[in-house]
């Protein structure tokens, strides 16, 4: 018999509906990305008309905070599975920390107070991302895991259209300046928060699988990780290098003479692209397969980085960028649901905390070889490198790391 938190996967019902806490989940994340893209598209913008900062201080703040939240990624993941699954208290402490601090960014003065909030703001980030979806995985049977994370990365992406068009609307009827506009993100985010505090509930201990003073998980190293998943994160943290924050867009389209509305609009095309295609990305990797996917997406990556090395206008700028958002939106379900395939039921959170350290753990060393090749030579020589570097992890994917379809009995 199922465990009362375990939904039946062979029940015809679970085969096709998301669960509650998927639905809840999701729209956290949309109201917490609302906040985020009305300030984060604001960020290269701030930098080089306020603050006078360029391309290696974007790619400096962009990597520091991101690769702050890394290691934290990998201790909340692993906390929350100690802790028997009980993870909602470290996703809202996450989500409360990001809200809080995320709307000072309009009061900073200089680049590096900007990069002090930005790594807060991630720091929050660490704290959530693991166990929130470790808490999809756990929700959802194994058959359909690829369209709840689909799902989950769509509300994302929707979030960040709705956050990048209201600042865009904001800016354009109004007399806020950009500060202002960036304080306002703190009522979305609050939302977001009171939405996982109060509509997603915690599992009683009867439904908890074993107590946590008889849980005996595996030493958390390296070597403990199954050969596949090891492969697979090898090869995560080698993209990792070639996926320069999308924030760099924006930066090229402020070079080439685009003004602030039209590249929040921008900002807002891009991720409505990738809304659009994540719940089916999600769905076709449950169907064909979490590899052709992702192959699927970061191919993508490295064809537009290509096109964007060539372009000198702004109509070129949004037909790529609109691409790029379409064929990613169909890996990032993937990307995920390929984890909880690889890790064992009750250690998701730390699984999860891998995945993430990995994927941001290059993010320094990434963002500021990117804003350096951008200073010394060129936005295009930039992306150009970026689209050759891709070629590699994707070349290791299919030779090395090419992941088995995953039997949907193994739980």
């Amino acid at each position: 018999m199922n465990k009362p938190d375990q939904p039946d996967p062979s029940s015809p019902e679970t085969s096709r509906k998301l669960p509650g806490t998927v639905i809840v989940l999701g729209l956290v994340s949309f109201f917490n990305d609302f906040a985020s893209d009305i300030v984060v598209p604001l960020i290269p913008i701030l930098l080089t008309t306020v603050l006078a900062a360029g391309p290696i201080a974007l790619g400096l703040i962009e990597g520091v905070a991101d690769a702050l939240a890394c290691f934290l990624k990998l201790w909340a993941g692993r906390h929350s599975d100690v802790m028997s699954g009980r993870r909602k208290k470290l996703a809202l402490a996450g989500y409360t920390l990001s809200n809080l601090t995320r709307p000072l960014l309009g009061l900073a003065g200089s680049w590096l107070t900007v990069l002090l909030l930005r790594s807060v703001d991630r720091i929050g980030k660490g704290l959530r991302s693991a166990p929130r979806d470790a808490m999809v995985a756990d929700a959802t049977p194994p058959q359909i895991r690829g369209y709840a994370f689909g799902f989950h990365r769509a509300l994302d992406n929707a979030g960040a259209v709705a956050g990048a068009l209201a600042a865009a609307a904001i800016l354009a009827w109004s007399d806020l300046s950009l500060s202002e506009v960036i304080l306002w993100s703190a009522v979305p985010g609050f939302v977001a928060v009171a939405l996982l505090g109060a509509g997603v509930k915690e599992a009683t201990a009867s439904q908890i699988p074993s107590p946590a003073a008889q849980r005996v998980l595996t030493p958390l190293r390296w070597s403990a990780l199954s050969v596949p998943m090891q492969h697979y994160l090898w090869v995560l943290m080698v993209f990792t290098f070639a996926r320069a924050s999308e924030t760099f867009i924006l930066l090229f389209g402020h070079e080439l003479g685009i003004g602030v509305v039209e590249l929040l609009l921008l900002w807002a095309a891009l991720n409505l692209a990738k809304a659009i295609t994540s719940t089916q990305g999600g769905q076709l990797a449950d169907h064909f397969g979490r590899g052709a996917l992702i192959l699927i997406g970061w191919s993508a990556l490295a064809l537009s980085f290509m096109a964007l090395s060539q372009i000198t206008t702004s109509t070129g700028l949004w037909i790529i960028s609109v691409f790029y958002g379409l064929l990613m939106g169909l890996s990032e379900g993937a990307e995920r649901a390929l984890i909880s395939d690889y890790a064992a039921p009750d250690e998701r959170g730390t699984a999860f905390g891998w995945y993430h350290l990995v994927s941001g753990i290059a993010a320094i060393p990434a963002g500021l070889l990117f804003g350096v090749i951008w200073h010394v030579y060129s936005a295009a020589a930039a992306f150009m490198f970026a689209s050759l570097l891709a070629l590699l992890p994707i070349v290791l994917l299919r030779l090395w790391a090419w992941p088995l379809r995953h039997s949907n009995n193994n739980e």
